[in-house]
């Protein structure tokens, strides 16, 4: 892999099997200049998303119509819908884009049909056994919305890092085409979901094809009639992921809708979900003609999956079941993400009788013998059935997403090994990481371009490339997070404005809107799924000693909140009622604001613009966490609460630790503890820091932090390094491939 690889300037690998391919128009000639070609080749551009981390590509699509592309929601499909190959013509003869245009698309093909990646040198092995990736939600980018938060975020910088690497990884999932909610809060700050319809015309989705040339129809057996759905495709640079859609005749009203909502529902609705995920996953994958080395479950949503592959050895190879087990237990890695024990997917006897009755028949197996497999006590009765229990013993190879975490879950599942210590429960663990290329800012990406190697990219899991930062002018670094501020203090102006307009405020407060926060004080960014444990109003423990914080005359600060709680979650909602009404409080207006409808764009925003990046849950309840590391490159610094990622990066000199890791029995004592350290830390050493300056007006000691922290974290919490262990230590050795130990255990 190359600099230029992630950064469009070369192209590098494609991996054997199975390659997506750039959608089905005839290959233009480069020395082509009619505007029918020069359409085909945005739209080729367009269709596969390996644009959404090339800003070259990105910056060119955007100048076709600045506005529409942010009213479209960064979406080039919709965009170019819009014109006719003349009037794109005629704009790019105008911007001069002729050039940018072909070498954009050469560099794509190059991509796509290279043949020197890093997969094929250190995990060759899966060149004919490929990964088989399935995850419930995908993040790639926000015109495609398909995720609701971390897991799919995750999924998604998964899916991009392999492809990069060169992994021949296939991607599983479902097509939701409604989406996650749209936020809205009203006047008083009550959120409300609004759902919107997906439009296929306007994503870079085609139908997956079957050998018959027609698109992949599945059906899944229940005791009340099948399940049926049909299969898209969508190419990932390297990777295709495939989407599986229930809107398909044959199906009832009530299933048509199953994958209309991304956790939507009841726990019927949610387990035939799972089933289309999860069999009919591995049914299209079957259909498709691939033949997988490796299945990675990541969480337990798709644990359905392994029995479908059983089911499958039994019928293709003979295999009696139980040696069926052993063989797609060698093959299966499993990754939970939940230390929260009601947050597992549970369905009892009657349910799992109703929709796996079928499957159970195939296998040959009592109905007690089935809901053992789902138990963490095989002959208690009344237990229901746990997807985790499930993914758990049908894989050799599970991991959790941080060190602590790793601990959290080897205690919680331990009884599932009661003759093992904790120490022995085989549950290692591989820290998350998030993709470099899609969160780096463009601003930041020059000034590494310019100071560290020129194969940078290609190195950047390797520390001594990141050592560089400290060769880069303390006066530029500031300079280019000031800008990056100031661009992140204009987007949350727009959305207020916009915000007050939509209900219908007075001109004086869209006016107000306008002009809240200001570039010179120290801002703090909180953003993130509002579920309690989380504790999104912990800065709030006092309000006039955040008062005082607030409107201190020579060090103020202002806190920018963003996010999302689960339509049942009226507990979260009251959370982000409490926060957004502080805008009425005045001495909280124009200095805390809410930022409605979170999503990868408000994200990117955030991440790369704040001072201060506040993370502040009930230890130990964060698994890992990933926004975070995106604030680290891009000069950010962190302030959390010493619970997943966190717990294993911070070394004193690289932000802002709150409180010492420890706990309380009692978790109301845990909370005023760690308020009154949040309090602490910010008086005491963050705010210090931040407005401790030179003569030049520099704040040295917290530009060197800046500097310390990109040292020392973002070649540690990269996605390539975290695809790269899952390649090492999971995927080569279920493939059949040399085996180690999980890397991080």
């Amino acid at each position: 892999m190359s600099h230029a690889e992630e950064i469009g300037l070369r192209g590098a690998a494609a991996p054997s099997v199975p390659a997506p391919v750039v959608p089905a128009v005839p290959p233009p000639r480069l020395d082509e200049l009619s505007p029918q070609n020069l359409y085909a080749k945005c739209m080729a551009l367009a269709r596969n998303l390996w644009w959404s981390w090339h800003p070259e590509v990105e910056n060119m699509f955007r100048e076709l119509d600045p506005i529409r592309w942010r009213q479209l929601d960064h979406n080039p499909i919709a965009l170019l819908a819009e014109f006719t190959p003349e009037r794109l013509e005629a704009r790019a003869a105008e911007l001069v884009l002729y050039s940018r245009i072909n070498q954009a698309y050469r560099l794509l093909k190059e991509y796509l049909a290279a043949e020197s990646t890093w997969c094929n040198v250190h995990a060759g092995v899966l060149g004919s056994k490929p990964v088989v990736y399935f995850s419930a939600e995908f993040g790639i980018h926000e015109s495609v919305p398909i995720y609701s938060g971390g897991l799919g975020v995750l999924a998604g910088d998964h899916v991009k890092s392999a492809s990069g690497l060169g992994i021949p990884l296939i991607a599983v999932g479902l097509f939701y085409d409604q989406g996650y909610f749209r936020q809205k809060l009203d006047i008083d700050g009550y959120q409300h979901e609004e759902y919107l319809p997906n439009r296929v015309e306007s994503l870079p989705i085609e139908p997956a094809l079957g050998q018959d040339g027609t698109q992949i129809l599945v059906s899944i057996d229940t005791r009340n009639g099948p399940l049926h759905a049909k299969v898209w495709k969508m190419a990932v640079g390297r990777v295709s992921l495939y989407l599986l859609d229930s809107d398909v005749d044959g199906n009832s009203t009530e299933d048509r809708e199953l994958t209309s909502r991304l956790y939507g529902g009841d726990n019927r609705t949610r387990i035939r979900q799972e089933l289309i995920l999860g069999v009919g996953g591995v049914k299209a994958i079957r259909a498709l003609g691939i033949v997988p080395g490796v299945y990675h479950l990541n969480e337990g949503h798709s644990a359905f999956a392994t029995l479908e592959a059983v089911r499958g050895r039994m019928d293709r190879d003979g295999f009696p079941f139980d040696d069926a087990v052993r063989r797609v237990a060698r093959q299966t890695v499993f990754t939970t993400h939940t230390p929260v024990p009601a947050g597992h997917d549970r369905f009892d006897a009657g349910l799992m009788e109703e929709h796996l009755g079928p499957m159970r028949d195939a296998l040959g197996l009592s109905h007690e013998h089935l809901m053992s497999f789902g138990r963490v006590e095989p002959h208690n009765h009344g237990e229901p059935f746990c997807m985790t229990v499930l993914g758990l013993k049908m894989s050799r190879r599970a991991n959790a997403v941080s060190a602590l975490h790793g601990h959290v879950s080897r205690r919680m599942w331990q009884p599932l090994w009661s003759s093992r210590v904790e120490e022995e429960v085989p549950i290692g663990h591989i820290t998350n990481g998030v993709h470099v290329p899609s969160w780096l800012s463009w601003q930041m990406l020059q000034l590494y371009s310019r100071i560290f190697p020129a194969n940078w990219i290609r190195r950047m899991g390797e520390p001594d490339v990141w050592q560089k930062i400290y060769d880069c002018d303390p006066g530029e670094l500031w300079e280019t997070h000031y800008a990056l501020k100031n661009l992140l203090l204009q987007f949350v102006r727009r959305r207020l404005a916009r915000q007050c307009r939509r209900r219908g405020e007075c001109d004086e407060a869209v006016e107000l809107a306008r002009t809240v926060l200001d570039p010179n004080i120290l801002t703090i960014g909180f953003a993130r799924r509002f579920a309690t444990y989380k504790r999104a109003d912990l800065v709030l423990g006092d309000l006039d000693r955040l008062h005082a914080l607030i409107a201190d005359r020579d060090r103020p600060i202002q806190i920018i909140f963003a996010g999302k709680a689960h339509p049942a979650d009226e507990p979260g909602k009251a959370l982000i009622r409490k926060i957004a009404n502080l805008r009425h409080d005045p001495r909280f207006a124009g200095r805390v604001v809410f930022v409605e409808d979170y999503d990868i764009n408000v994200c990117r925003h955030l991440i790369q613009g704040v001072d201060v990046w506040l993370n502040n849950p009930r230890r130990p309840l964060e698994a890992s966490g990933t926004s975070g590391q995106k604030v680290v490159l891009n000069g950010g610094l962190n302030c959390s609460i010493l619970d997943g990622w966190w717990a294993e990066a911070f070394d004193g000199r690289n932000g802002f630790a709150i409180g010492r890791g420890e706990t309380h029995f009692n978790p109301e004592i845990t909370d005023r503890r760690d308020s009154e350290a949040l309090y602490k830390v910010l008086g005491e050493e963050v705010i210090p820091l931040f407005y401790e300056r030179d003569s030049d007006g520099l704040p040295r000691k917290w530009i060197r932090m800046m500097m310390n922290s990109i040292a020392s974290l973002a070649w540690r919490f990269s996605a390539h390094r975290m695809v790269m262990d899952y390649a090492r230590a999971c995927y080569v050795p279920a493939a059949g491939g040399v085996s180690c130990d999980m890397t991080n255990r």
